[in-house]
């Protein structure tokens, strides 16, 4: 004798104690949940890392910011400016630039005693930020 499919509470059909098509449906949504609360998590964690900078890195892409966390490290560990191929500006010795990646520079000023980093800008803008010599 053949089986007979049943209709459930949600009026699909099928055999078995529940819908499978339904519980697929759910399982789906509890993960896109699970996923989407993790992710915002993540961005919480990132944008709470940003109170500790000695400088405002909040509008510069990740890989950036990570880069001038570990010049910034450097610099408190009283690590020369040179090892990252910083250097002196000719209209002002006291400024020094520190190139991040190829596309970004850190302003520092030498105070004598220390090297103070006072900004991360992009490549276009340090080049309009210093003057000709």
């Amino acid at each position: 004798m053949p089986r007979r499919k049943k209709t459930f509470a949600c009026g699909h059909r099928g055999y078995g104690q529940s819908c499978q098509h339904c519980a697929q449906i759910e399982s789906a949504k509890a993960e896109s949940l699970r996923i989407l609360t993790e992710k915002q998590q993540q961005k919480l964690a990132w944008k709470s890392r940003f109170d500790d900078d000695p400088i405002d890195l909040r509008e510069l892409p990740e890989y950036v910011v990570l880069k001038a966390r570990e010049i910034l490290a450097a610099l408190r560990d009283r690590q020369d400016y040179r090892d990252f191929g910083g250097k002196r500006l000719r209209h002002d010795r006291q400024i020094i630039s520190i190139p991040v990646t190829r596309n970004y520079r850190m302003i520092c000023q030498d105070t004598g005693t220390a090297v103070v980093p006072q900004a991360v800008v992009s490549h276009e803008d340090y080049n309009v930020c210093k003057p000709r010599a």
